[in-house]
């Protein structure tokens, strides 16, 4: 494989190693990730309970009688001081200190300090009957400060303020003393999460098939070439109903890019008709219909795994061109069958005009001469005002000559009215309406001439569906024949080559998004299409 690159072609460690220390990683980032939280917590946990201690003791020394009498008094130290510091003591605080309101200490573990000024900012609330805690960083670490004013006996006044002091361990100290429970966290928490990681990884391989990543690489390099080279769009979707493979002709036929991956395969092809294969789990070949503005060929096939539907594959081939040659032969097939009325048409009449000039009826003949061109024009006013399309209108046209021709009566309702069309939907049209047209004629040519009789409606309304109507006034169809007149293959008539028509008819409507509904019985049969236009011409009032 001279195309590989040179990380496909190096050793690789497998699959389960790789997992193996990817979760060792992770479960050692992860532990001291949690280590740091944890030990952030615990000293968030330590400051509030010595916040609180604090506290306790600073209100504590603020309601003893001594201390509200002297401080504030000249010589007052010398009583504070050693009430103060038995305190300290006894509950382990860094530093008890009595404040008045002149700022001035009559307490403090270094006597130095003594009398001198307190100069902290983060006190001046306490001067004004706060009590509060307050974080410091100093010397000897962080610290946790709570103040409480001292009020005077009568309680008329603030007369001074405590403050008790405790230092916090830092984060170092604490992970310190919390490294033997961290350890066997982390010995506990590596073993479980490698032998876990080792299972999933056996499992993970057991899915792939036992291949190695490498090995997945180059086979998904090698399904997306041959995906792209072969000459036929292919589509796949997952039991979720999302497009997994959208190779590059389809994505040039459907106009789509490599985003379309991972979409719900409604929004990319909204007529596929995949998700029914997953329902039905059954294939379907050789289907026609219409993806963006190309006539396909399809086959439809569900994927399966371990007896399991786990998705769907379209595959097409491109029919733009086939579809063209035969709508243009299904054309020239129309016109000539039209130019053969015609020509036996016209071939009569000149006989009768040549019988009545032999016969001496010059008047008869020129009245029956005017009468013909008269007919002839009506019928081409009629089709030129109401089909702006020219194609339909020479397809009715020729099968008005050919009903004379089979002695029916072809009637185009007077509310006709079509505007002009898109090639695709003049295309389809003229194949539904000329077999329509064609079998209800040849329904009704061996009936009694009241009864050969076929009624035709052509409408566009102004949501862009255009609706044909056509009607005989047959036999109809029997019960049990009716579902099978849709069959390929299937006819009443005798002969090859029968048996196409209405099959062909439906296919084209399901391939271009309409429908045609059924309606028969003794008095005749009645065939409605509505088929939506791709591109709207001039509609009424236009």
């Amino acid at each position: 494989m001279a195309t590989l690159g040179p990380a496909l072609r190096r050793p690789q460690l497998s699959l389960q190693v790789q997992i193996a220390l990817l979760a060792a990683a992770l479960v050692l980032v992860s532990v001291c990730a949690g280590t740091v939280v944890v030990a952030f917590y615990a000293l968030r946990t330590v400051e509030e309970q010595a916040g609180q201690r604090a506290m306790h003791v600073a209100r504590t020394v603020a309601e003893i009688t001594d201390v509200k009498r002297y401080v504030g008094q000249p010589g007052g130290e010398a009583v504070i001081q050693p009430i103060a510091e038995r305190i300290r003591i006894a509950n382990g605080m860094e530093y008890v200190v009595v404040i008045d309101q002149a700022r001035r200490r009559y307490s403090h573990p270094l006597t130095a300090r003594i009398g001198t000024r307190f100069e902290s900012e983060d006190g001046g609330p306490a001067f004004a009957e706060h009590s509060y805690v307050s974080y410091a960083r100093g010397e000897r670490g962080n610290s946790v400060r709570a103040f409480v004013p001292i009020m005077s006996e009568d309680l008329r006044e603030q007369v001074g303020v405590v403050l008790v002091g405790v230092i916090t361990p830092s984060v170092a100290a604490v992970l310190h003393d919390l490294l033997p429970q961290l350890t066997l966290a982390l010995l506990v928490a590596s073993a479980v999460g490698l032998t876990g990681a080792w299972l999933l990884g056996g499992r993970i391989k057991r899915q792939l098939l036992g291949l190695e990543p490498a090995e997945i690489a180059r086979k998904l390099q090698e399904r997306v070439a041959i995906l792209d080279a072969i000459g036929e769009g292919v589509v796949a979707i997952d039991r979720e109903q999302r497009v997994t493979v959208l190779n590059a002709v389809a994505q040039r036929v459907l106009g789509a890019g490599r985003d379309a991956l991972g979409k719900p395969v409604s929004e990319v092809i909204p007529n596929s008709r995949l998700p029914r294969i997953l329902e039905t789990a059954s294939s379907e070949f050789n289907q026609e219909m219409v993806l963006g503005s190309t006539e396909v060929l399809t086959n439809r096939v569900p994927v399966w795994r371990n007896g399991e539907i786990i998705g769907a594959v379209a595959t097409f081939r491109d029919r733009t061109e086939v579809h063209r040659l035969a709508e243009e032969l299904t054309g020239v097939r129309a016109f000539v069958e039209s130019l053969r009325a015609q020509n036996h048409e016209h071939m009569n009449r000149l006989h009768t005009i040549a019988g009545l000039i032999q016969l001496g009826r010059y008047q008869q003949a020129s009245d029956y001469i005017f009468a013909s061109c008269e007919e002839q024009q009506e019928q081409a006013r009629f089709l030129a005002g109401h089909f702006a399309d020219h194609r339909i209108a020479g397809l009715l046209l020729g099968k008005l000559h050919r009903a004379r021709e089979l002695g029916v009566h072809l009637e185009l309702d007077a509310g006709c009215h079509l505007g002009p069309l898109a090639d695709h939907d003049a295309g389809a049209l003229v194949v539904v309406l000329g077999n329509l047209v064609e079998n209800a004629m040849e329904a009704v040519a061996g009936l009694p001439p009241e009864r050969r009789r076929v009624h035709v409606w052509v409408d566009d309304d102004d949501e862009g569906v255009i609706t044909a109507v056509v009607q005989d006034s047959g036999p109809g169809i029997p019960p049990e024949l009716q579902e099978q007149v849709w069959q390929p293959g299937f006819s009443t008539k005798a002969g090859s080559g029968r048996g196409v028509g209405l099959a062909l008819v439906r296919r084209r409507l399901e391939s271009a998004g309409g429908q045609i509904d059924l309606e028969t019985g003794p008095g005749g049969t009645r065939f409605t299409v509505r088929l939506p236009r791709r591109l709207r011409g001039a509609g009424r009032g236009d």
